[in-house]
């Protein structure tokens, strides 16, 4: 399986290049490095504690998200245009070099 890299800033403002497998959530690559991100629900999209911001540059190379995923944001804190569930997002040829960045937490 292809290997993608994501650059992700914690919440110190520091930015992380983080290698994952293709398929595999942005989520999980996140947690799997060690960083900050609760996700709570382990991917389900039942929680909002994996939300992260979208680099502007990247939000139309991403798909839309689904109902579940716009009900589970309305759940989150400090909701912006480009926020997202890394739990929604497989990474992706398409994603070499994704920026995100961690929302607060809540």
């Amino acid at each position: 399986m292809k290997t993608c890299k994501i650059n992700v800033t914690d919440r110190e403002g520091k930015t992380h290049e983080l290698e994952g497998l293709e398929g595999w959530r942005v989520m999980e690559v996140i947690r799997d490095y060690g960083l900050p991100i609760k996700a709570e629900c382990g991917g389900a999209c039942s929680c909002a504690t994996c939300h992260v911001y979208v680099d502007e540059a990247w939000l139309d190379k991403l798909q839309p998200p689904h109902d579940e995923e716009i009900a589970m944001l309305d759940e989150a804190f400090d909701v912006q245009d480009n926020s997202r569930l890394s739990c929604q997002i497989l990474l992706s040829e398409e994603l070499e070099g994704l920026h995100v960045t961690l929302a607060p937490e809540m």
